[in-house]
């Protein structure tokens, strides 16, 4: 058995998507605005017979196991375990071992969990100093303590402890969810007389929970967490992301706080695009999460030494995961939830006044350092030096260290050999190509997928692919297809041939809808025009691609060395004549 297949038996995927778009018949197909762009004609199609679906104004497309894999920032198996779901298929029934076992403990525990999180509603709205707390203090209404979940655990140490066991849940699986703990006395509550705000990921679904105290107790931290469970990983959570993912994706852009309750007032002022991870602990999972909804994060931490200090953490993380950081600096360093209630409208603003998260940085250390002295010049350096020569882009490297250059009053050649000093010169450099922009990357494998399209549709332009290999293009789906059709030039559908294309079958009928939708109809001339077209531009972007390392290669080399680099680029340059 396949789960895969049984779900697409289930469930059509022009329903499945239609929960996200407003989908309206065209011929055969369906069609919609993107929910990946700001589109105002419809070019977002659902091809039912094909089962796919392709957005021409990004050039995304594939299943629905993909499609809900952008929409709701999921990975495959998140993906799958979603529609699973939906299509009420138990996916035990497809796996083996601990595999079952663990699947079958996980859901388990969302159980467990989400009926605690009905236990600590329900003593919420019982309990008045914490109505009071939530209602009057923070200045919630009902209705954002209902979307949030917001309860209140009872002070009495097994309270909820008694209340599951009723409920027929084990002690075991209350420890596995985070719920309880080992005490003098015995097994207890984990959380007792707080504030609990429920930790959910990206589907909405509760995997553990902050706890706030609600009464000051010497040496009681304010705060406590669910502890690292089989659901909860404090690495990876983003909280509120199952509120804020639309608004993000719609505004382009999402803001990271501090706090799970600046989450909660910014959604209640009708900022939704605004989430936080725990503290100011951001890690690489946390940006590539949020990567699938954005490429633009903005920072709203304090500007004391605990956000500075995350700040530069978060800098080269972020330039490695190929995200655009920023800093939104908040007026008279008050935080996001003091900001709303004085005016929401100013924390609309703010966060609209960003600044590079690097040169906010330097801003901040310029600002306290004496940079009139050599000492604070050589500690503006230090500090600033140590972040820039983490960024992978040789680019934005030159860019900071001309900037630092110029503030303290020295060479740039200076500060490049006091960074190859403190990184130890002997290390080889790296050669890999430079990340392109996500502009860039879109219209290189638009450019591609078009091409391909017309070479697999229509044979009597297979002439275009005579200076094409395989190499040029950038995703493997693209590069099998390239390669399938040098192999076999005259192929017109033959199910023997195409059957090496089956591991990459959405890819190819993607392909054959595109053409359906770009191409089908117009003259041969006009197609072989548009072949050129984008050979051309196939050709052009991988030379540009392929030169960018060589160029930067050629700098350090020796004489040898810089001839073969030259040459090799001669031998690029050459494609495009």
């Amino acid at each position: 058995m396949d789960a895969v297949e049984d779900i697409k038996q289930r469930l059509a995927i022009e329903d499945v998507i239609g929960e996200y778009v407003t989908l309206k018949r065209a011929g055969r197909n369906f069609k919609g605005l993107s929910p990946f762009s700001n589109e105002k004609t419809a070019s977002f199609i659902v091809s039912p017979e094909k089962q796919i679906w392709h957005d021409f104004s990004s050039g995304k497309g594939g299943s629905m196991f993909s499609f809900v894999m952008e929409v709701e920032g999921l990975d495959f198996k998140g993906s799958l375990e979603h529609l699973a779901r939906k299509a009420g298929i138990d996916l035990s029934q497809y796996q083996s071992g601990r595999t079952a076992d663990t699947g079958k403990l996980k859901q388990r525990l969302h159980e467990v969990l989400d009926t605690a999180t009905r236990f600590y509603q329900v003593q919420f709205s019982k309990h008045q100093s914490t109505l009071e707390y939530v209602l009057k203090t923070r200045g919630y209404t009902k209705e954002t303590a209902l979307l949030f979940r917001l309860g209140y655990a009872p002070n009495n140490g097994t309270a909820l402890l008694d209340y599951m066991t009723r409920k027929d849940f084990t002690e075991k699986e209350l420890s596995q969810a985070g719920l309880t703990s080992k005490r003098y006395h015995g097994v207890g509550d984990m959380f007792r007389g707080r504030l609990m705000i429920p930790l959910q990921d990206a589907q909405g679904q509760v995997i553990g929970f902050t706890a706030r105290l609600l009464e000051d107790i010497p040496d009681a931290p304010k705060y406590i967490n669910t502890p690292q469970t089989l659901l909860y990983d404090k690495s990876r959570h983003i909280y509120g992301l199952h509120l804020a993912k639309e608004s993000i994706r719609k505004s382009g852009y999402a803001v990271l706080v501090e706090g799970n309750l600046d989450v909660i007032a910014s959604h209640q002022a009708g900022v939704r695009q605004v989430v936080a991870t725990a503290g100011t602990a951001m890690t690489e999972p946390h940006l590539k999460t949020l990567k699938r909804f954005t490429g633009d994060i903005r920072l709203a931490y304090d500007a004391d030494k605990a956000g500075q200090a995350a700040t530069e953490r978060a800098i080269p993380i972020a330039s490695k995961v190929g995200v655009e950081l920023s800093m939104v600096t908040i007026p008279s360093g008050k935080d996001p939830d003091d900001l709303i209630k004085q005016d929401p409208k100013i924390w609309q603003q703010v966060i609209t006044k960003h600044q590079n998260a690097l040169d906010w940085l330097i801003e901040r250390y310029r600002e306290q350092l004496d940079l009139e002295t050599a000492v604070g010049k050589r500690q503006f350096s230090d500090v600033t030096l140590a972040v820039v020569k983490q960024l992978p882009d040789k680019v934005d490297q030159e860019h900071f260290m001309a900037r630092i250059a110029k503030i303290i009053g020295v060479s740039t050649d200076a500060l490049q050999s006091k960074m190859r000093a403190d990184i130890q010169a002997p290390r080889k450099r790296s050669k890999t190509v430079q990340p392109q922009s996500a502009l860039g990357q879109a219209d290189q494998a638009k450019n591609q997928n078009h091409f391909l399209s017309l070479m697999l549709m229509q044979p009597a332009l297979r002439s275009y692919l005579e200076p094409i290999t395989e190499d040029m293009f950038t995703e493997d789906a693209a590069k099998q297809v390239c390669s399938f059709l040098l192999q076999n030039p005259s192929f017109s559908g033959d199910a023997k041939e195409a059957a090496v294309l089956r591991n990459i079958s959405d890819y190819a009928k993607i392909l054959g809808l595109q053409f359906e939708e770009l191409y089908q109809g117009i003259e041969l001339l006009e197609l072989r025009n548009e072949a050129a077209r984008l050979q051309t531009r196939v050709i052009e972007q991988y030379v540009k691609t392929k030169k960018q390392p060589l160029i930067e290669a050629m700098r350090d080399a020796g004489e040898p060395d810089r001839t073969r680099l030259l040459s090799e680029a001669k031998a690029l340059d050459e494609l495009l004549n």
